[in-house]
């Protein structure tokens, strides 16, 4: 046994034009790995800046710390399809059961938002953090340009009739979250949105640019026939779907609302979004798979929610 671990040992740093000696006699040097060092805990622990002095914010900023994280474990599922060469049914199916998990996570976690902290001290210290706003993330964005095709990411206004062949440039500004900062009717953007596309628009173009052909969706209609028809992966599909695009934004919705809706009238959010369209599915209707969906499920799309 220890000789064979020395042969794949050897053959492996062989391959890599290394000594294995050198790395044995490195490891004589190195220090036994522990856990804090492994999850880097300290460094992890420091990341919370707050703005204020009320004790409620350290909430607000270790939730969404903790949401960016599980946005990046999706992602890195999301990428290991986008690069399979060989994906069938059933790895497609495990994949989406992984990533659905996580969303399912991140849907009943919106409890310790909605009923983890005191109103009264959210609604003081979110002016501290104005213009800064929960769609300016990066992570979420992605989620979205790698599980479908990018027609159906424009905004329910513009989709019908805007070109599918249509420039990444010109898709982008279309996109149904620059609803979030963005005058239809003068063209001008909130300083949020204008911030959001200066360090993020070049990095989504090249993303979506990849993900054009391997998004989720467009990675479900290569498969062959026999494999689109497997109920199991329809099934994880439709799950996922629904997920993210009702029940996920609906907990955001509600969450936001249960603050934001104060003595009957709507506040607006920090960024200065008209949230609730921008946010509640009956009125942009994402869907990520649209053919997976009957005519009357996609025309009830949040509707009864």
């Amino acid at each position: 046994m220890k000789d064979d671990i020395t042969k794949a040992l050897q053959e492996k740093y062989e391959a890599l034009g290394q000594d294995l000696e050198d790395h044995l006699e490195g490891l004589l040097h190195s220090k036994p790995l522990n856990y804090w060092d492994y999850i880097q805990t300290d460094a992890l622990l420091n990341l919370q800046t707050t703005r204020s002095s009320y004790p409620d914010e350290m909430v607000f900023i270790m939730y969404h710390q903790v949401n960016e994280l599980l946005f990046k474990m999706v992602l890195v599922e999301i990428d290991q399809l986008a690069k399979s060469r060989q994906v069938n049914a059933s790895i497609f199916a495990d994949k989406l059961h992984r990533i659905s998990r996580y969303f399912d996570i991140l849907t009943s976690s919106f409890s310790i938002m909605k009923d983890g902290m005191s109103v009264e001290q959210y609604n003081k210290f979110r002016k501290t953090l104005t213009p800064a706003s929960g769609f300016q993330s990066a992570q979420y964005r992605k989620i979205e340009f790698a599980s479908t095709e990018l027609i159906n990411l424009i905004d329910k206004r513009f989709r019908d009739t805007i070109d599918r062949n249509s420039s990444y440039e010109n898709a982008f500004e279309h996109l149904y979250w620059q609803a979030a900062g963005k005058d239809y009717k003068t063209g001008k953007k909130s300083y949020t949105l204008k911030v959001f596309e200066e360090k993020y628009k070049d990095e989504f173009i090249r993303f979506t640019k990849f993900y054009y052909g391997n998004n989720l969706y467009s990675k479900y209609k290569g498969l062959p026939k026999e494999a689109r028809e497997d109920k199991n992966l329809i099934k994880a599909m439709r799950h996922y779907d629904y997920t993210v695009n009702i029940k996920w934004v609906m907990a955001h919705y509600n969450t936001a609302n249960h603050y934001l809706n104060i003595g009957g009238e709507t506040a607006e959010a920090t960024g200065g979004s008209e949230w609730v369209k921008y946010m509640h599915p009956k009125y942009q209707k994402r869907i990520f798979f649209p053919e997976l969906w009957t005519k009357q499920e996609k025309d009830n799309w949040g509707v009864d929610i």
